[in-house]
């Protein structure tokens, strides 16, 4: 690795939430089983995933630190996963409708030197208009999010969707909260900022 920091993901959308930082970064692909544990709750669940991650993209590796993360949405109680067909995306929309999806990401850093970890969650809040069939049909015609969480692209046409977005930081709904992880890179040395790095 020619950097010191590793994200352990393929996300194309974490991937460029990272490039905002202006920092240099590698990648690596975390192959690990996601299926939850019987009764795990969501937050249980996306903290122990991006743990699991950072952890896979730390193996074989000597030095540096590895940020995992995951992400699930809720609604009404029940997670809510990517839609992969139009019928599927046209269901949640349909779910999500007039409610309040719950967004909770786990971010976890992994400093390979120390072998310590920084695991954390942040939830966000997405309030969804009453949106007609036809409405929900336009949209998944014209941005086709099939591969997205909940239906929707937020930094797309998905923006149309809502009334109201509750949160700390909006990266969170793309699925790498950037406020917290400037927070826990510093604790770790990695000033954002200056790139003063500390050895």
């Amino acid at each position: 690795m020619s950097s010191r920091l590793i994200l352990a993901s393929t996300s194309p959308f974490r991937q460029q939430l990272l490039t905002k930082l202006n920092i240099p970064f590698d990648t690596c692909s975390p192959d690990i089983d996601e299926t939850p544990k019987e009764g795990e709750a969501p937050d249980a669940l996306v903290m122990r995933l991006a743990q699991s991650k950072a952890l896979k993209g730390a193996a074989g590796l000597s030095q540096g630190l590895v940020i995992g993360s995951d992400q699930v949405a809720v609604i009404n109680g029940s997670i809510v996963g990517k839609p992969l067909t139009h019928e599927k995306a046209v269901e949640q929309l349909t779910q999500a409708s007039n409610q309040i999806i719950t967004f909770y990401t786990g971010l976890s850093l992994h400093n390979i030197n120390t072998g310590l970890s920084d695991t954390r969650i942040e939830t966000f809040k997405v309030h969804f208009r009453e949106l007609t069939q036809a409405q929900i049909e336009y949209y998944l015609q014209t941005e086709q999010p099939y591969f997205c969480a909940g239906s929707f692209k937020c930094e797309g046409l998905g923006i149309a969707l809502f009334t109201q977005l509750e949160g700390k930081d909006p990266n969170t709904l793309v699925g790498l909260p950037l406020i917290t992880l400037i927070d826990m890179l510093s604790k770790q040395g990695y000033q954002v900022l200056s790139q003063n790095l500390v050895d």
